[in-house]
């Protein structure tokens, strides 16, 4: 057997820095947290080479005394935590004390440090762990930490490195994360000598947002306040996107468990709930969302980058998720406007094209379907008009001008040798031009006749009241891009009533309401209404069928379907079951009574079967997905005004009414402003 030995100090502390140091992203990761730990106001981060050159995060925090520079860099160092007891309640960021010491121990560290009140700050130079330097140094304020030359002597772990751009960009996005759940911090990130972006500090989420993602990204999020009734209990704050603005992946999914950005697959799970029947197949949520926890209820020392975190009471955390993001989308408005885009004018949309030439088109001559064309042409001869025997033509009187003859000239050959020349063109007579009478001339014109009539004004000046305009009305302004404000807008807007224009295609309701043009998509529209009715047991109107339909079921189903008939009977689907195992449907909404009532029968049974197994899941909705889909107004269906009318009242003054239940949207705005921008009566 192999003799068991203690590993040396140089390789145990490369071990232990590889569960913690992974790429440049999470040294930048500890190196943040840290900074604001102590306090930090502003924190700037700097990356060379994707971070694997050079790294440097500088904050203006509480510094690090000259007499614990050195503890700091030593394995389970730190100032976050005393007993045991306080892995309970962990309010910090950091409190392991393995960051310093893993990264000293694959890079060439250097850190400047100064108190407020010192006078003097250190300058401490460590190298593959092992000190290289540390002296008094003159310095600003906080704390700067270098980086460099990252996994120099860890080739192994270099060459599973990317390219700098990857690591770049996987930096970037962990800072960007650490900007957005700290909105009270100014951060600053440079890339290669290049400011990304710059957060303001000023305490708002929605700022860090503006700041790092844009104005087209913040233009469409849903604020999103929640809090349980209990003191110290769980609160659920953020923004959320409308679900039009979904994403093909869960990129774009931030979640912050106590100000620590986390994943967790029951936070995941909570918000796409909370967007069953808004959103697309296929697509995910987009949110931004800031959990606080009793500290005694999440356990965030499971990994060792601490980016997963586990809970002691999961469903009391899903519900308070899933409540305040299904709050939000019920209290604002899923509006949405038409995105007119923004053509950018280039001299080739207003220049004439220049003619080009067909440099494959065959030249005259050498196809055997375009005739040659004669080298020499010659000059067609002008036909003679005979004299007029009252006026000859050799003279001319006063009255009669003469008009010179046309010269013909004619293109030189290039050898003309061979060619015999040419015979002059005969003479072409002068052909006289009689003068008009004098009836025709024109009298004198008076210089009062071409003067231009005094203006309008000039004559109207005598009635003032008919120099009175009405005053045009201001045209409505685009709507803001500040949620709450953007809300409000649209919520003075829905006050106003909808009136039908006419129909589109036989499929768009065309119809307006204040200064907004309003279009909606009947058949979506009408299959979110049904499906609305049968997910709330609400039956408008049954029709009973003649001739029960008779449909073969299993144990199973036709178990499933006795204990759901009363959820049956209330969507309007009457079942009876004295013909065991057959059932008969006797009984359907209207709007399903044109389907196909034996399938319709069978789809309901193996929903109800589903639904049994599994009632968490709702897959009894699924079906009636289906089912207002197929039993809703077809596209291509002529409907008269009266009911377009009624349709487009019920989708304008229902909030649930915004998006069909497989995610597509069923209305869309266009406010009179951007209409007369595109007409050119308001100038930009």
């Amino acid at each position: 057997m192999p003799e068991i030995q203690v590993l040396p100090k140089d390789i145990a502390e490369l071990i232990a820095a590889g569960e913690v140091i992974e790429r440049p992203a999470s040294v930048l990761k500890e190196l943040t947290e840290n900074a604001i730990d102590s306090g930090a106001t502003r924190i700037t981060a700097e990356l060379k080479r994707g971070g694997v050159l050079f790294l440097r995060v500088t904050d203006d925090g509480c510094g690090i005394a000259p007499e614990q520079v050195k503890t700091a860099f030593l394995r389970h160092a730190t100032s976050k935590i005393r007993a045991k007891e306080d892995l309970e309640s962990i309010f910090t960021l950091g409190f392991r004390g393995e960051a310093l010491a893993s990264i000293c121990a694959v890079s060439k560290t250097e850190v400047l440090t100064r108190q407020k009140d010192a006078e003097l700050g250190t300058h401490y130079v460590i190298e593959g762990g092992e000190e290289a330097v540390f002296e008094q140094s003159g310095c600003p304020e906080g704390t700067t930490v270098i980086v460099r030359d990252l996994f120099y002597n860890v080739p192994v772990r270099a060459g599973f490195l990317k390219k700098d751009t990857a690591e770049g960009n996987a930096a970037a996005a962990i800072f960007q994360k650490i900007a957005i759940s700290h909105p009270e911090i100014s951060f600053r990130l440079i890339r290669e000598n290049r400011t990304e972006f710059v957060t303001p500090g000023d305490g708002k989420l929605f700022s860090a947002i503006h700041a790092i993602y844009g104005k087209d990204f913040t233009r469409d999020l849903l604020p999103v306040q929640y809090a349980e009734a209990a003191q110290n209990g769980i609160s659920v704050t953020g923004y959320i996107m409308k679900p039009l603005y979904a994403r093909p992946n869960r990129s774009h999914q931030l979640f912050f468990v106590n100000g620590r950005s986390v994943r967790s697959f029951t936070l995941i799970n909570a918000i796409e709930e909370a967007y069953q029947t808004l959103i697309m197949t296929g697509k995910y949520p987009v949110c931004v969302l800031c959990v606080q926890i009793p500290p005694r209820i999440v356990d965030v020392n499971m990994h060792p980058t601490k980016a997963e975190v586990r809970f002691s009471d999961e469903k009391r955390v899903y519900n308070a998720v899933y409540f305040a993001v299904l709050s939000a989308l019920r209290q604002h408005h899923l509006v949405y406007e038409f995105q007119m885009p923004q053509q950018e004018i280039t001299p080739e949309h207003i220049l004439p094209e220049k003619p080009q030439r067909d440099w494959f088109a065959p030249v005259a001559g050498t196809d055997s379907n375009t005739p040659a064309a004669p080298l020499f042409a010659k000059p067609q001869e002008m036909p003679q008009q005979p004299a007029s025997p009252a006026m000859p033509a050799q003279t001319a009187p006063a009255s009669v001008q003469t008009v010179p003859a046309p010269s013909f000239s004619y293109r030189a050959a290039v050898n003309p040798a061979p060619f015999a020349a040419e015979p002059s063109a005969p003479a072409v007579p002068q052909m006289p031009v009689p003068a008009p009478p004098a009836s025709d001339v024109p009298p004198p014109v008076s210089v009062r006749d071409v003067l231009p009539p005094p203006p309008q004004s000039e004559l109207l000046s005598a009635f003032p009241e008919l120099m009175r305009q009405p005053a045009a009305p201001p045209p409505s302004a685009p709507l803001p891009d500040e949620p709450s404000a953007r809300n409000d807008a649209i919520s003075e807007i829905q006050r106003a009533e909808i009136k039908v224009l006419g129909e589109l295609f036989d499929n768009y309701v065309l119809a307006e309401a204040g200064d907004q043009f309003v279009m909606i998509d009947k058949h979506a529209a009408h299959e979110r209404i049904l499906f609305e009715r049968f997910r709330r047991r609400e039956c408008r109107d049954r029709q009973a069928l003649l001739s029960p339909v008779k449909v073969l079921l299993t144990e199973d189903e036709l178990t499933a379907l006795e204990e759901h008939t009363e959820l049956l009977g209330n969507c309007g689907f009457t079942f009876e079951f004295d013909e065991k195992p057959i059932a008969k449907l006797t009984g359907v909404p209207l709007s399903c009574a044109d389907l196909d009532l034996d399938a319709l029968a069978a789809e309901l049974a193996e929903g109800c079967r589903l639904d049994r197994a599994e009632p968490d899941r709702h897959l009894l909705d699924d079906k009636f997905h289906d089912l207002a889909c197929k039993a809703a107004i077809r596209a291509g269906t002529h409907n008269t005004r009266e009911e377009l009318q009624v349709l487009a009242e019920e989708v304008w003054e229902r909030e649930e009414i915004r998006h069909c239940p497989h995610g597509r949207p069923v209305m869309f705005l266009l406010s009179k402003y951007y209409i007369e921008r595109q007409f050119k009566r308001i100038q930009d």
